[in-house]
């Protein structure tokens, strides 16, 4: 399948503000089964755009804009073909001596240690004992047993956490979006000592299946390791087995490694930021102007290491 992809992000600030620098992380990534065709990139007000690729081989647009401004717009345009992806099937995967044994032999440490955002709390070692978290089987019934365990325990709900939420806001209301689902099942799956990741991305929506995640927002996803077939992805906010219809941007051991977009800016303001995303097939004609589907208000703040009025949560 070939996609064509548009992802509109604006920033605006009040009073304007200056020497903004941010990073992007929007190109889609080529490999395995998924080919970026095509990627552009804009920016206004008018910036040089520096490109480079992070240790986990994610591609990051980078930009400053030494000027005032009042709002700045990121418009992001690609194509993607993407190859159907078999459902991977019990006979395929190996048993538990097969995988710890090549987990032990592999580099995978940084994918089974906690991170910033997928580690372990009170709140999270409670919500596995009501799972009663164990290896079951094999691992491949492990990872989808878990998969649908996180789907029906919480209720998707837009906007019911914020993009540096820690895990224990989901888990103690039971509500969350993907990036909240993403994070509570890497940090399950590593306990398990299963090599887990962050996937952030875009997922194309058809009408004749039920997605809880709706339109217009970017989505993330994981990967968990699975010899022989290796990172193989789940889908915990839509019970899914990852398809061709999961579009990877980029990786990593969780948001904070991979947010769309990241930056500082020099100057107190009130801020608002508004993204808009459209995927469909290329036999489908984009829209004009996009609706943003998300809008985020932020108090006035000044400039700080990380600021994050700059930042995307994934819905």
């Amino acid at each position: 399948m070939i996609y064509s992809i548009r992802h509109i992000t604006g920033f605006a600030y009040q009073p304007a503000v200056r020497e903004s620098v941010m990073e992007v992380r929007m190109q889609p990534r080529s490999e395995g089964t998924q080919r970026c065709l095509n990627f552009y990139l804009d920016v206004s007000p008018h910036a040089s755009i520096m490109v480079y690729r992070d240790f986990l081989g994610n591609t990051i647009h980078h930009f400053d804009i030494p000027g005032s401004q009042a709002q700045i717009k990121i418009t992001a345009r690609a194509i993607v073909e993407v190859q159907p992806i078999p459902a991977p099937q019990s006979a395929e995967a190996c048993n538990w001596s097969d995988f710890d044994t090549q987990v032990d032999q592999g580099d995978y440490w940084e994918m089974l240690l906690p991170s910033r955002y997928a580690c372990s709390t009170e709140a999270l070692q409670q919500f596995a004992r009501e799972l009663d978290l164990k290896r079951g089987a094999t691992p491949l019934e492990t990872l989808l047993d878990l998969n649908q365990a996180i789907y029906k325990a919480f209720d998707y709900v837009p906007n019911s956490t914020k993009v540096d939420s820690p895990i224990d806001d989901a888990l103690q209301c039971r509500r969350g979006v993907c990036q909240d689902f993403a994070h509570i099942m890497i940090a399950l799956v590593r306990q398990l000592r299963m090599p887990c990741r962050y996937i952030s991305g875009y997922l194309c929506h058809d009408n004749k299946v039920p997605d809880r995640s709706p339109q217009g927002a970017t989505h993330a996803w994981v990967e968990a390791f699975l010899p022989p077939l290796g990172w193989v992805a789940f889908d915990p906010t839509n019970n899914l087995v990852a398809s061709d219809r999961h579009i990877r941007v980029a990786i990593g051991r969780d948001y904070a490694d991979v947010p769309p977009t990241r930056g500082v800016y020099r100057g107190e303001a009130t801020s608002e930021l508004s993204v808009g995303v459209y995927v469909s097939t290329v036999d489908k004609p984009l829209p004009e102007e996009l609706a943003p589907a998300t809008v985020v208000q932020s108090r006035a703040v000044t400039v700080a290491p990380v600021d994050r009025s700059h930042e995307q949560q994934q819905q």
